[in-house]
């Protein structure tokens, strides 16, 4: 696969993504990682690609396709004007940062700028992760492909129209894998609370989820039907969906898990 990317920022995320580039056929060399951490840089270089502590000791007349920004949204903004150069040379510009919206790209980077905001999760790590991109106006037909490309290698993508929905994103998807880790951390205290073993409640509870998660996946039945399918009446799966599915069950509180989410993504956009 030829193309060249500009990776800036290779922590847990960026890794994950540039694991998953080079897997899928990018060449290696071909990706420039620019990150001040020692040992990010080294991790990259380990994987075959150029590395770089600032922006400033890239060789001139570099021009890659595509610059991925991988950095918090906390610090974003006080690394744009490095990579100006970079979208006025026609670099398609993605950003993986919670909560920043395109108008600061285009502010920085001019509104000619074409720009895609990316909202990734963690599973991207074992390349079963969650994308779900924006683009501005300036960003052609092809360059949504690349972005696709890049974004397909470590899981599934999905595209909105509305800028607006990606703090519901953030909130379901983005942040939605610490929420299964903790359902996986309470199942286990559950089933340790109702006499089984640390060991073997964890493993239930993390085989349960997981398994639950791919069969939901794969099924042609709609996730209602399923479960439906594994609930008999008066059963033992019946008098625990009784408790979940109380007005004061597990559908208020995920709601209000998500809102909180999607109001402190919106926080970090002003």
């Amino acid at each position: 696969m030829s193309m060249s990317v500009l990776l800036v920022g290779c922590g847990n995320m960026g890794r994950a993504m540039l694991g998953g580039w080079i897997e899928q056929g990018v060449k290696p060399n071909d990706i420039v990682v620019v990150d001040p951490s020692s040992d990010n840089r080294e991790k990259a270089a380990n994987l075959g690609s150029r590395t770089f502590s600032s922006p400033l000791l890239i060789e001139e007349g570099y021009c890659p396709d595509v610059l991925i920004l991988a950095v918090k949204p906390q610090v974003i903004a006080d690394v744009l004007e490095s990579y100006r150069g970079y979208a006025d040379q026609g670099a398609l510009v993605i950003s993986i940062a919670a909560g920043t919206q395109i108008k600061l790209f285009e502010e920085s980077f001019g509104e000619k700028a074409a720009i895609i905001r990316t909202m990734p999760n963690t599973p991207a790590a074992i390349r079963r992760g969650m994308m779900v991109s924006y683009a501005n106006e300036n960003v052609s037909d092809h360059q949504r492909k690349l972005c696709d490309v890049l974004m397909q290698a470590i899981g599934d993508t999905a595209w909105i129209e509305d800028e607006g929905l990606m703090d519901a994103v953030t909130g379901l998807s983005g942040s939605g894998p610490a929420y299964v880790f903790y359902m996986i951390e309470c199942m286990k205290a559950a089933g340790v609370a109702a006499g089984l073993s640390d060991e073997l409640a964890l493993q239930l509870a993390k085989t349960t989820v997981a398994g639950a998660g791919e069969l939901a996946l794969v099924s042609t039945d709609a996730v209602e039907q399923l479960r439906v399918n594994v609930t008999s009446p008066n059963g033992t799966t019946a008098a625990g969906l009784e408790v979940l599915m109380a007005d004061d069950g597990l559908k208020p509180l995920m709601d209000k898990t998500v809102r909180a989410a999607a109001n402190r993504s919106k926080e970090l956009g002003k």
